[in-house]
């Protein structure tokens, strides 16, 4: 009976404290969406509220469970981010996108460690604070966007694009952050053989996860219930929680990695929406946490340095965002709003700034100044947003002709239309082959090592079955490694020029060189030196006399991964055929290839329904889907088209995508195709028509676009007069072109 009654005595406080901290959190979110703010800024003054701070309200007392449940919601927090995103999303971002938010993170570090230098701060404090201050809020941008009405907008891509990117930096960072901390030694060996850990331990984690998660889920789908499924990612995530904990590495980046696992297969979006409930609550406890930690007497003592990071923050975003999507080779216009849109931080800063604390390797101080900054910055983002329109106009405007001029140059030379190089595409092949391939193999040896020779050592000839055992699942993965044929078309016509056999033969020994050391190191693990060469020798006899067996058995494991990996775009695509009684129609998705000629024009210049019958019911780009489109809106390269027809009329439009995609002939070495700024001075064509000036023919090429008199008109008519200091873009020959400049 005593222990009942303690029982409840130390559940109480537990549970009055959660129906505070949720009371609490409901009243201010309801008036903060009354208000048209942020809800994460409702539960920040929530947990300022029933913190120990505000004396005219009741408060949470047993703080350490709430801490328990805080850090709960960061893994559910970024458990729900990685389902939402996926690794195909990452390369279809671009460099684009990439360069923008490495560029703004590499600033952003740097300002933000030299300002809490200059501050004084420590040098582990200064380092938190910069990677604290490089990430901008997915959060508050995308419900900005949403309430501004601009998700359609050409900038808005660029901006998600940076906004996955930024993330990925954001868990990769957290990764070295902990390292250091644990460390507290900033040696630069010491961080690459973390980024390789890191790097090793993530593959690993990939290709085993979407090896066998789909796989076991797809079996079970008739057995799962919602409640099952529900418990069963849950199990998954913390699993993966402590395998990266047992490792070294953060909690939430095993919660992320089980994520964006799961994220690959067919019931992702019923995974998600059944969490949802559970991240919700937990991210709540999470972020009234945070607001528990706002110390008033703190923020008014550090008032200054609260002013002095918000204003950094707003401008070194803005700045340093723009400055990365201009060298991404954005128009300035563009590059100006992508800038103005990040110029905050959010939920990432706070999940950061825990860690700090959890560490014990940041002052008491940084935590309530990250906070009062977020919110500042939380409040300023929709201006940002909304301004960014009117002060790119203005700067275009007011900056010197021969700046704009010099960008737009710049902008038009990295669009360029280029042809793949043979050796960049082999030598990609070659190093994916040996990375994943190598990661696959050191992971089999170490657990072998680690687990198998234990067990058999002990026993007659023990060692020959370990090392026996080892070498059969690791020969289809040294087969890929070192004889699997890939990048075929390109290897094939590399290997027809004398000059580059050579180089070939280099690179496919290589490859069965790395094998030979791999089969050499593991045979060293089981036997003497002696021993093990002659088992070496055996080893490799077999291995070639076996080549096609293993050629088959690798192809199977290799099928079966990616179509666990391309299981849930295939599950999409046939969930999209649904039929449209009583026409016999069905919708179907295509994806404007980035090679497709019909890139950039406007539907109503394509004419799809007039001239082959089916209808667009929507556009997918990046993250925004735009429904019903109308004639004016342009097709660009990577966008995912959802087309209404019946069999006949889409399999016609397969056809005409097929025959718009630009291919690279084998037998004929096309010319490099650029887009180039002409200014006409003293020029052969002033006071001839478009037409009549054959610049046509003389580039091979088009004018499609003319500044005359400081306004622009796209897509020119041939009959168009040229005049002095008129400005041409014209799509052609790069040396045609060149040639043309000097004339």
């Amino acid at each position: 009976m005593s222990a009942v009654a303690e029982a409840s005595t130390h559940l109480e406080p537990l549970i009055t404290d959660l129906g505070l901290i949720l009371l609490t959190a409901g009243i201010a979110v309801l008036i903060f969406k009354k208000l048209k703010q942020p809800l994460v800024l409702g539960y920040l003054v929530a947990g300022f509220l029933a913190g120990n701070h505000f004396d005219f309200f009741p408060s949470v007392q047993d703080i350490k469970s709430v801490e328990v449940w805080a850090e709960i919601g960061i893994i559910f927090l970024l458990f729900s981010l990685g389902l939402e995103f996926s690794f195909k999303k990452l390369i279809k971002v671009g460099g684009t996108a990439s360069i923008t938010a490495l560029t703004q993170i590499g600033f952003m570090v740097y300002f933000g460690y030299t300002i809490g230098d200059l501050m004084g701060w420590s040098r582990m404090d200064c380092l938190f604070l910069g990677v604290i201050l490089s990430i901008s809020s997915t959060t508050i941008i995308l419900k900005s966007f949403d309430e501004l009405g601009v998700k359609v907008q050409r900038f808005v891509g660029n901006v998600i694009g940076s906004l996955i990117v930024q993330d990925i930096v954001a868990i990769l960072l957290m990764v070295l952050l902990s390292t250091l901390a644990v460390s507290e030694n900033f040696s630069g060996g010491e961080l690459l053989q973390s980024i390789l850990k890191l790097v090793f331990f993530l593959v690993l984690w990939f290709l085993s996860g979407i090896f066998i998660i789909p796989t076991v889920l797809k079996k079970a789908k008739h057995l799962l219930t919602d409640e099952m499924l529900l418990i069963i990612s849950i199990a998954l995530c913390l699993m993966m929680v402590i395998l990266a904990a047992k490792v070294g590495f953060s909690p939430a980046l095993g919660a992320f990695i089980m994520g964006s696992i799961i994220a690959e297969t067919t019931q992702a979006e019923h995974i998600e929406h059944l969490l949802k409930p559970v991240k919700d609550l937990f991210g709540a406890v999470f972020f009234v946490s945070v607001g528990m930690l706002i110390d008033p007497n703190t923020l008014v003592e550090h008032a200054i340095p609260v002013l002095i990071l918000s204003v950094v923050t707003i401008f070194g975003q803005s700045i340093s965002s723009t400055i990365g999507s201009l060298i991404s080779g954005q128009p300035l216009k563009e590059s100006v709003r992508t800038g103005m849109s990040l110029s905050q931080i959010g939920e990432f800063s706070f999940i950061i700034a825990t860690l700090g604390i959890t560490l014990n390797v940041t002052s008491s101080f940084l935590y309530p100044i990250v906070v009062a900054v977020s919110a500042i910055t939380t409040f300023t983002t929709p201006y940002m947003i909304k301004f960014s329109g009117p002060f790119s106009e203005y700067l275009s405007l007011k900056l010197p002709r021969k700046w704009l001029k010099r960008i737009e140059r710049y902008s038009a030379s990295t669009q360029a239309i280029k042809t793949v190089n043979n050796w960049k595409t082999v030598i990609n092949a070659y190093l994916m082959q040996i990375i994943v391939h190598s990661i696959i193999i050191i992971a089999v040896i170490l657990l072998s090592s680690s687990y198998i020779l234990p067990l058999v050592k002990t026993f007659p000839f023990g060692s020959v079955l370990g090392a026996l055992i080892t070498l059969l699942f690791l020969a289809p993965f040294l087969w890929a490694l070192s004889l699997r044929r890939v990048a075929i078309a390109e290897v094939t016509l590399l290997l027809e020029d004398r000059k580059s056999r050579g180089p070939m033969a280099m690179l496919f020994l290589l490859r069965i060189l790395i094998a030979v050391v791999y089969i050499g190191f593991l045979l060293n693990i089981f036997f003497s030196p002696k021993i093990a060469l002659v088992a070496f020798v055996v080893a490799i006899t077999l291995y070639f006399l076996f080549q096609k067996r293993l050629n088959h058995h690798y192809h199977k494991i290799e099928n079966h991964f990616l179509s666990n990996l391309n299981d849930r775009e295939i599950s999409l695509a046939k969930r999209s055929r649904s039929d449209l009684s009583p026409w016999d129609g069905h919708m179907a998705i295509f994806d404007i290839a980035a090679e497709s000629n019909i890139a950039g024009e406007t539907l109503k210049n394509l004419q799809l329904r007039e001239s082959i019958g089916i209808n667009i019911a929507s556009i997918k780009r990046g993250e925004i889907t735009i429904h019903i489109p109308d004639a004016n809106e342009r097709l660009f390269p990577g966008d995912e088209i959802n087309v209404i027809g019946t069999d006949a009329q889409v399999q016609e439009f397969k056809k005409y995508l097929d025959q718009h995609e630009i291919e690279a002939s084998p037998e004929i070495s096309e010319p490099d195709i650029v887009l180039r700024q002409i200014e006409l001075k003293n020029h052969v064509f002033i006071g001839k028509s478009i037409k009549e000036s054959k610049l046509r023919e003389k580039t091979k090429g088009l004018v499609v676009g003319i500044e005359k008199r400081g306004k622009r008109l796209l897509n020119p008519e041939s009959n168009i007069v040229l005049e002095q200091d008129d400005i041409l873009w014209i799509v052609g020959d790069k040396k045609l072109l060149a040639d043309l400049v000097h004339e």
